[in-house]
């Protein structure tokens, strides 16, 4: 195993020997494995965007040449770039193509501001930048700049712009602090031949949840993301001929990988993004596109199903809508059925890894009132009183999980390290749950 990305916390060696006799990791990196994707599917339809379609062919060789136009730009295996953008297929290039290049992508909520930003560059050092020209009246690229010019990182801002639209900075500048600004589109050149790279590096980093603190570093590898996304395809039975739509942002763990975008291109399905995230067009596009499987929060949810009589959108064509990221009310669960005519899929999942999820063969009633089981077989579940003592089933307590998807360690933050893992490597959620007679969880996110 090469050693990991420096203030990343690695696996132990037994731990690592155990997946790897599982078969859970297979040692491919995740830009490797949509050149796979892109031979075995190519004319087929990958992404979804308005009325643009991408096949799994084009978009491999967009990767491609995006990939070698930012190792042309200056960027170095390694080196960290935060990526901002909406519901757009450049969001889904750009990742690919940075992983291809060897770099790091952080991926960063289109609507997190300078505050949080700013703190993603300073504690990944990162170089680089990729984000919208202007997003919903907010300027990315004046808050990049400002970045830049106050810390010593950040020396390449990558401009998206939206068709049609015009940037105030035309081709490549370079402002008054010497950080250069290069429209996305621009960044494009004959491909060369792949970098040697191992799946058991840092692939990208997801930020952690809460709002009251700055976010924390989730850094996820190839080994342990390729094997939680095609475990939970698996687990959904996601086929060639399902469609996804992201109704989520795509950065989001659960809409990226849940399985989300990477499962359903990992089976030839075809992945929809949808930028504006208004029910009543997410509910068109379902209609449109024929959606077959999408992954929404509960408050979505609601919104989605008080929307729909006056839609009157055709959504015959869904066949598992997946809750998760809060608790959902059992009166709506009980709606969905009724009103979409689709399975329900109850989860709880994290950026740090643990991912629970009720079976599509589950009984109602545990589909109705609990999050499932853990995604792996090699998923190791405690549930724990204030003193770190087991409690009883069907007690609460905290939940802590292990696994070969559940990182070992926060980047850079030996500090929250010490209070987030116990010493046997188990990551404390900080969410209450408890287990039920037949093995489920019933998780209590706490804000």
């Amino acid at each position: 195993m090469a050693p990991m990305l420096d203030g990343c916390t690695p696996w132990p060696e037994e731990f690592v020997d155990r997946y790897w006799a599982a078969g859970h990791w297979r040692g491919n990196t995740l830009d490797n494995l949509l050149r796979g994707w892109a031979l075995q599917y190519g004319p087929r339809t990958a992404l979804v965007h308005g009325g643009t379609r991408t096949t799994y062919a084009y978009l491999n060789r967009r990767v491609d040449r995006m990939a070698a136009g930012f190792r042309l730009s200056g960027l170095r295996p390694g080196q960290r770039v935060v990526v901002q953008l909406p519901n757009v297929p450049e969001f889904v290039v750009t990742v690919f193509a940075l992983m291809r290049a060897g770099a790091v992508p952080v991926l960063c909520p289109v609507s997190h501001r300078a505050s949080e930003v700013s703190h993603l560059v300073r504690v990944t050092q990162a170089v680089g930048y990729v984000g919208p020209s202007t997003y919903q009246g907010f300027d990315h690229t004046a808050m990049a700049a400002d970045i830049a010019a106050r810390g010593p990182f950040l020396r390449r801002v990558f401009t998206f712009e939206a068709p049609g639209a015009s940037s105030p900075y035309g081709g490549m500048t370079t402002d008054p602090s010497g950080c250069h600004h290069v429209p996305l589109g621009s960044v494009d050149a004959p491909p060369e031949r792949a970098l040697a790279q191992s799946a058991d590096q840092v692939a990208f980093f997801l930020l952690s949840g809460g709002a009251t603190e700055a976010p924390k570093l989730v850094p996820r590898t190839h080994d342990d993301y390729a094997y939680q996304a095609r475990a939970a395809g698996e687990l959904v039975s996601l086929t060639e001929n399902d469609v996804y739509l992201a109704a989520l942002p795509a950065e989001f763990n659960f809409t990226f990988g849940c399985p989300g975008i990477v499962g359903t291109l990992s089976v030839g399905g075809a992945v929809v993004l949808v930028e504006n995230p208004a029910p009543a067009d997410c509910l068109k596009a379902v209609e449109r596109e024929r959606v077959t499987i999408t992954s929404v929060t509960p408050a979505v949810a609601e919104l989605w199903l008080d929307v729909l009589p006056a839609v009157q959108a055709d959504l015959s064509s869904l066949r598992l809508v997946q809750i998760g990221g809060a608790p959902l009310p059992r009166a709506t669960a009980e709606r969905i059925g009724a009103a979409w005519g689709c399975r329900l899929q109850q989860g709880f999942g994290i950026a740090e890894g643990l991912l629970t999820l009720t079976r599509p063969a589950d009984p109602d009633e545990t589909v109705l009132t609990t999050q499932g089981r853990p995604l792996s077989p090699d998923d190791e579940i405690r549930i724990v009183d204030a003193d770190g003592k087991d409690v009883p089933d069907g007690e609460p307590g905290e939940l802590l999980a292990r696994g070969p998807y559940t990182v070992r360690g926060y980047y850079r933050a030996p500090d929250h390290n010490a209070r987030s893992f116990t010493t046997d490597g188990y990551f404390r959620t900080g969410d209450l749950a408890r287990r039920t007679p037949d093995g489920n969880l019933v998780v209590t996110p706490v804000p």
